[in-house]
């Protein structure tokens, strides 16, 4: 028999029992070897929407579909072994009815293997959390800035600065909050609002421009690491240069292949000793 220690992927309430404790680690993923290096660092992987621009040059998340969301959630899935896989459910797969929500978000769970969905809403998604969760799916909901609601929402400035807003993502947060949610991200939340809704609610918070007063914080990998330079949102702190980085590696790899330095003699494959001397 093998002794080999069977290593257990981190669910819900693995990362519930770290509220007021450790912060945790977030970071999108969208593909294997991305979630292979990003597996031993991270607590949680959310395979988001933002996928339609950082992957597919979208001009929003609108036209992400479900199976685009399957397919980029199974290979994180298969490409880590630790973290939590959490998977956005896309615009318009779960507004209609909590029956429509609840096909599409068993569809991702049974087809791509992640622990949990999210999806974005307040007090209006409250009864579609409840109805996802008491049917053993679990549930990160998200409020603040929602992308899925770019339109309505004119665009994606900070929310909670005048007394209606803060009160209105009050009732936000709560409402999610007691449907079920395990974690809600605060997105674009102002910092006194977000610090002072995390210690009040049972779900984890992760903020992403809110407040490191939140129980967890998560940013777009492909901003964080500095690969995607359309633009820089504000909260965005970038821990690497990836997109120079590759710049100039391909600089490289353009000026031996013109130079004729590369393949070099390391990098083909020699004939022979015989077939050598059948030529000569």
């Amino acid at each position: 028999m093998s002794t080999q220690s069977f290593q257990r992927r981190k669910n819900a309430a693995d990362l519930m029992r770290l509220k007021g404790q450790t912060p945790l680690v977030c970071l999108t993923a969208y593909d294997a070897p991305t979630a292979k290096i990003l597996d031993p660092h991270v607590d949680l992987l959310l395979v988001g929407d933002s996928m339609g621009m950082v992957v597919y040059g979208l001009p929003s998340t609108l036209s992400v579909t479900l199976d685009m969301m399957i397919a980029h959630g199974a290979a994180v899935v298969r490409g880590s072994s630790a973290a939590c896989v959490v998977v956005d459910m896309p615009f318009a797969t779960y507004q209609e009815s909590p029956q429509v929500a609840y096909r599409n978000a068993a569809r991702i769970m049974a087809e791509t293997g992640c622990s949990a969905i999210k999806l974005e809403g307040g007090e209006e998604m409250a009864d579609t959390v409840h109805f996802l969760t008491q049917r053993g799916i679990p549930v990160v909901g998200h409020i603040g800035v929602m992308p899925q609601s770019l339109n309505a929402l004119d665009g994606y400035r900070s929310r909670g600065k005048t007394a209606v807003d803060s009160d209105k993502l009050r009732r936000d947060a709560h409402a999610v909050d007691n449907a079920g949610a395990f974690a809600i991200v605060f997105e674009g939340i102002i910092e006194p609002l977000a610090r002072e809704l995390s210690p009040s609610l049972h779900a984890l918070t992760i903020g992403i421009g809110a407040s490191a007063a939140c129980d967890g914080q998560i940013l777009v990998t492909p901003d964080m690491v500095g690969l995607f330079t359309e633009f820089t949102p504000k909260f965005v702190k970038r821990y690497a240069d990836v997109h120079q980085t590759i710049c100039d590696a391909v600089a490289g790899y353009a000026k031996e292949v013109r130079a004729r330095e590369f393949p070099g003699p390391e990098h083909i494959f020699a004939a022979p000793a015989a077939v050598r001397q059948g030529q000569s």
